[in-house]
């Protein structure tokens, strides 16, 4: 079979449903709707002649041609953003948002992108800055929002990085719970209770490690590892059915029957940096630095208040940058 040409459109839409393995995830991370994502795959398979993906309700797998393609499509993407890079042309910058919902990581996109137009900027979503690393170590992610102090020393000497934001730090509650109706929780409420913490998860150890040292001492335990839970309405199920709490920060989007409420007495705070593999140069990671640099100071996002509790172990890794 003769295939003339092949758009690398195409081939992306593909790689990014093989790596993600969601139509859903895929089509969030290339900014383009699900249905248009949908298309763009089963025009690759009828110019292939081949079956890339098995569709069913509850999965998506890559079938055997899909797998023999995908190394393919990855070197070929590659080639196409060098040789536009020979030209002048750089190719997207892969910025990690870590999880749509969160706010920090997408302002600092849209002011990059209003800062270097003639530059492509490309969401993913990698959840979680030690399962990012490996990808921007590895070259398939550029840059990557998250708690740098929390990464494994050897991970941090790869790495540079940009302090961004405090987030002051909330709980999301049953809409039932005892402490739903405050509208503020203190720490001291919390005693007792048993919260969520992503602990077992592999790509978020930095979060669970910043909950054990904000709860030490304080009479709350970290909820032993539960399955991955993938997307809103998993999320959701798992948390109904354990009943723990889940620690967050205030700008975390509260699921259907959950309230989420700044934590208080004192305020904690989730310290949030732009990473980057060191060494990178890219133009368009000039804008994004830029940008947060730019926010940060608009929004005081990196003043701590008198009264906020903050890891001695981030105040010294970030007090280079301040």
């Amino acid at each position: 079979m003769s295939v003339p040409h092949l758009d690398p459109r195409l081939l992306r839409a593909f790689v990014t449903v093989a790596e993600e393995l969601h139509f859903t995830r895929a089509a969030v991370r290339l900014y383009v709707a699900q249905q248009a994502l949908s298309r763009d795959v089963r025009r690759l398979e009828r110019e292939l002649g081949a079956e890339l993906f098995v569709r069913t309700t509850r999965q998506v797998a890559l079938t055997a041609d899909g797998e023999r393609l995908l190394p393919y499509a990855r070197r070929a993407l590659a080639a196409q953003d060098e040789l536009l890079a020979a030209f002048g042309q750089a190719r997207p910058l892969l910025l990690d948002l870590n999880s749509p919902g969160l706010a920090t990581g997408r302002r600092v996109l849209h002011r990059a992108r209003e800062l270097a137009p003639e530059h492509e900027l490309m969401a993913r979503f990698e959840s979680g800055l030690t399962g990012a690393a490996t990808e921007l170590l590895a070259g398939r992610l550029d840059a990557s929002f998250g708690r740098y102090a929390g990464l494994d020393p050897a991970l941090r000497a790869a790495l540079d990085h940009q302090p961004v934001r405090y987030e002051p730090m909330a709980i999301a509650l049953p809409a039932g719970h005892r402490l739903a109706a405050l509208p503020e929780v203190p720490l001291t409420a919390l005693a007792g209770a048993t919260v969520y913490a992503g602990a077992g998860n592999p790509r978020t150890p930095e979060w669970t490690d910043l909950a054990r040292r904000l709860f030490d001492g304080r009479g709350i335990a970290v909820a032993p590892p539960a399955p991955l839970a993938v997307g809103a309405e998993e999320f959701e199920r798992l948390m109904a059915k354990t009943g723990h709490p889940v620690l967050a920060v205030v700008g975390f989007p509260a699921l259907p029957r959950t309230v989420v409420r700044p934590l208080v007495d004192p305020v904690p705070l989730s310290p949030v940096s732009l990473v980057w593999r060191r060494g990178l140069t890219h133009p368009a990671l000039d804008a994004v630095r830029r940008a947060a640099a730019e926010l940060a100071a608009a929004e005081g996002w990196l003043r701590r208040p008198e009264k906020a509790w903050i890891p001695a172990i981030d105040v010294s890794v970030n007090s280079v940058h301040d």
